[in-house]
């Protein structure tokens, strides 16, 4: 079908060297369409970059998305460009992307396909690296192009959303589709254990995992509760492929609402033990369309990774790590914050076996001894 691009703000192409927020529309099935993109600065028009698709929520907006799961400082890192859709007015004039529910006749299928065109043919993107999140229904939304516009997307994460009944019975996705999945225990609004309209968020993790080719009996690893006012904890769930790949993973938050965790907007229920966006990025990007980037490094943080026995202690802590096991020759250690930046570097070995974090904020950091994981965290 015919997409016309009608420009709602000055649409500097492919060659704009500086930061931009650009709010633009396309027509597409004779509706316009808005949506609002993110250039980081690092866009420099001559090296394709991933592109992040972030769907907003039932009754919400792209607006309101941008800020509420919000991606654009990780972006300014990493280096990918962000696009906002905005949904359109359903038969309650309540603005929504149709996911196969509630007498919905919008094309957002089409929609999403016909957007990608027009931003590959504005900026170079990496089309092999073309992923989706988004919030509720936008989470559904995600779920519902990994199905049915598998040739373009290549992972894709929910925060709050599940499927409904006929996208899961009808999926066709193409290709092994990492999925990330957020998801607290007293949400009211897109429950749990599922309804008769939306399935239980154990049923989408199985569907997924029998799909990319994982075992059903995950490994659950604690998240460390950094917050102890929030009201909720969370747990890390990894489901792996036979690669030893964490190709679905969950985090379960315990007591968690139908919030965006680790949000600048303290909502009621909202966990801060640690950060969906960044949480979302940091799996996200280990894949493209034709599977893992890079032998499934970081997915799966635990210790039995080491070929010797170490214990990272204490974690969380307020300042020091201690890593107990090592042998007498050096190790190269390096710790990053969760989009992959590097804090600090250092050797170590048996004698010389501490890492000074008093002087890094709060949260969740990746440590890497010899190339092997781990997850520490930092309190105040």
């Amino acid at each position: 079908m015919r997409t016309l691009i009608i420009l709602l703000s000055i649409m500097i192409g492919s060659r704009a060297f500086s930061q931009q927020t650009i709010n633009a529309s396309i027509t597409h099935d004779n509706l316009q369409r808005d949506y609002i993109l993110y250039i980081p600065a690092s866009y420099n028009g001559i090296v394709a970059v991933p592109l992040l698709f972030n769907f907003h929520g039932y009754t919400s907006n792209a607006t309101e998305q941008m800020w509420y799961g919000d991606f654009r400082a990780i972006a300014d890192t990493a280096g990918f460009i962000i696009v906002h859709p905005q949904g359109t007015l359903d038969n309650t004039g309540t603005t929504h992307f149709n996911v196969g529910f509630g007498g919905s006749t919008t094309d957002d299928l089409g929609f999403t396909d016909a957007l990608l065109d027009t931003l590959i043919s504005n900026y170079m993107i990496d089309e092999n690296r073309v992923y989706s999140t988004g919030m509720s229904n936008g989470g559904f939304m995600s779920f519902h192009l990994a199905c049915n516009l598998s040739d373009r997307i290549a992972a894709v994460a929910s925060v709050t959303g599940s499927m409904v009944p006929s996208t899961m019975t009808n999926c066709n996705a193409t290709h092994m589709t990492p999925v990330l999945q957020i998801h607290g225990t007293a949400d009211g609004t897109v429950p749990y254990n599922g309804n008769s309209f939306m399935e239980a968020i154990p049923d989408v993790l199985d569907h997924w995992a029998i799909h990319n080719g994982c075992s059903t009996t995950p490994i659950t690893l604690p998240v460390p509760n950094l917050s102890t006012t929030d009201g909720s904890t969370a747990e890390r769930i990894g489901y792996q492929d036979l690669n030893g790949c964490t190709t679905v993973l969950h985090f379960k938050v315990s007591n968690g609402g139908h919030t965006w965790p680790g949000s600048v907007f303290n909502l009621a229920g909202t966990n801060y033990d640690f950060d969906a966006s960044a949480e979302i990025w940091n799996f996200l990007s280990q894949f493209d369309i034709n599977g893992v980037i890079n032998d499934c490094q970081g997915l799966e943080m635990n210790e039995s990774t080491l070929e010797f026995d170490v214990r990272i202690f204490p974690n969380p802590t307020r300042s020091i790590l201690t890593i107990e096991g090592l042998d007498g020759d050096y190790h190269y250690a390096q710790l990053c914050d969760p989009t992959g930046t590097s804090i600090l570097e250092t050797s170590i070995n048996s004698s010389i076996n501490t890492i000074d974090i008093s002087a890094i904020s709060q949260g969740y950091y990746i440590l890497l001894i010899d190339g092997k994981t781990f997850r520490v965290a930092k309190i105040d």
